[in-house]
């Protein structure tokens, strides 16, 4: 099969341009710059006049539920939200039920998404206090990392004992895989938990919640992270940063690279200004902080000390998410809208969008070494977006995909529009009707000996 996307502005590795791309069967075989017509027949033809052509979004942070937590959202459903959203590849995170924390929960994870992913799916490996011995025995090339939560959260897998974060370090710098941590001191929490109860009664008003699990809370936790991965020279990656103060911890020279850091979308689009209108709604961990931490990671996200944006896509039944800081559940869903978001901060002059197509394709594809994906290159998968900046359309009910059935951008008018969503060549959405087939596949990475390698050049 061959398709045509023609007379769209193609943005990729830094350029925009207006151009069109051939595709061949699941992969690119073709770019040009300019509007003359492609030469030879296609299958099918997208005229993206007006349009932008942009590489699949990798998510590199979801929680799609599955297995055992399904009431709440699953492999399918969220899947098809990421579909709607321009999403072609997330990194789905362990704490399901039961926990990603064997081989076994891993395969069955793999198994289930490849029945019911409509888009490509790799699952992260759980660390606990006990189980690093297990590392070793996994398939590098089939997973993107370690994922550490060096704070308590959704699923309780805190790992706390000093000898297990550093062997969980110390083994993972062995084998070449990335460490993903959630960075909150716990113990620095439990007392300002203690002191809102004994202030506020049992269940603290959402407005305490980023008192509670502070801004020193998670830079104490994210400091200790980059001890230990200086120490073993380990790539550590800092997920959804919430604070100012944590911007300071990479990009240093000495790191060469290996300490980097991913913003999420509550902590870009929210402050703590929003828990009045919002309340529970954007309740997540790390909690959202003040307009001032979010006003740094906005302009971090500019200046290239934010390496990638994700999402935290965490879905909860609405009746999970009534009640303050005790009682409501963490975590809000977002996959299907984080492009149409990051769009428009490109419109309201935060970044270009060259720099948005880096944080959430680019840079996801190179820091996990993803093969052949997250560029618009000859040869790489044909996972790409098209998304019009003049279609207006209004967040509610009828459209959000998640099986939750709701999100805190409910309401809002966007005015970009997800038009077509490819995915390994597939036509899987097409001017905004998805083709319900599943189309994923498990994403395959270049970590071990190319762990130095950026996978986007040459892998």
């Amino acid at each position: 099969m061959r398709k045509l996307i023609q007379g769209g502005t193609i943005v990729n590795e830094g350029r925009s341009f207006i151009g069109s791309l051939v595709i061949e069967d699941d992969c690119i075989a073709d770019i040009m710059a300019g509007t003359q017509q492609p030469r030879g027949s296609f299958d099918e033809t997208v005229n993206a006049t007006g349009c932008f052509v942009l590489p699949g979004v990798i998510d590199d942070h979801v929680h799609f539920r599955e297995p055992g937590l399904t009431e709440k959202a699953d492999i399918e459903s969220e899947s098809r939200a990421a579909a709607y959203g321009g999403v072609t590849s997330y990194f789905e995170m362990p704490n399901t039920l039961p926990q990603t924390t064997t081989p076994e929960a891993l395969h069955d994870k793999w198994e289930r998404a490849g029945r019911t992913s409509h888009v490509n799916y790799s699952f992260f490996f759980g660390a606990t206090n006990a189980n690093s011995g297990l590392f070793p025995l996994l398939d590098t090339h089939t997973v993107p990392g370690i994922k550490l939560f060096m704070g308590a959260s959704t699923g309780n897998m805190l790992v706390d004992r000093r000898e297990a974060l550093e062997q969980i370090f110390r083994v993972a710098a062995e084998l070449g895989l990335p460490v993903m941590t959630h960075c909150e001191e716990t113990g620095i929490i439990n007392a300002n938990m203690k002191a809102a109860r004994e202030r506020f009664g049992d269940d603290p008003a959402i407005i305490h919640h980023g008192e509670i699990r502070s801004a020193e809370a998670c830079l104490a936790s994210s400091r200790l992270a980059v001890e230990l991965a200086r120490k073993y020279r380990t790539h550590l990656h800092i997920a959804h940063i919430s604070t100012a103060g944590e911007l300071s911890l990479a990009n240093r020279p000495e790191d060469e690279g290996r300490i980097t850091l991913e913003a999420v979308l509550a902590h870009i689009v929210f402050s703590d200004r929003d828990y009045l209108t919002k309340e529970a709604l954007i309740k997540c961990n790390p909690a959202v902080k003040t307009a001032a931490d979010q006003a740094a990671i906005r302009r971090a996200l500019a200046d290239g000390r934010i390496t990638v944006v994700g999402t935290d896509h965490a879905p909860h039944l609405p009746a999970q998410k009534q009640g303050g800081c005790t009682k409501a559940a963490s975590g809000m869903p977002m996959v299907q809208f984080s492009l149409v978001t990051m769009l428009e901060l490109v419109d309201q002059g935060v970044l270009g969008i060259e720099r948005m197509v880096e944080l959430m394709a680019h840079a996801p594809a190179r820091l996990f070494h993803v093969d052949r994906r997250g560029f618009l290159r000859k040869g790489y998968k044909a996972d790409l977006v098209v998304v019009s900046p003049r279609q207006p359309w209004t967040v509610d009910r009828k459209c959000i995909q998640s099986k939750c059935k709701w999100s805190p951008m409910e309401g809002h008018t966007y005015r970009w529009r997800v038009l077509h969503t490819f995915c390994n060549g597939h036509h899987l959405l097409n001017d905004g009707l998805l083709d319900g087939t599943v189309r994923g596949e498990q994403i395959t990475f270049r970590h071990g000996q190319e762990a130095g390698r950026p996978a986007g050049h040459g892998l």
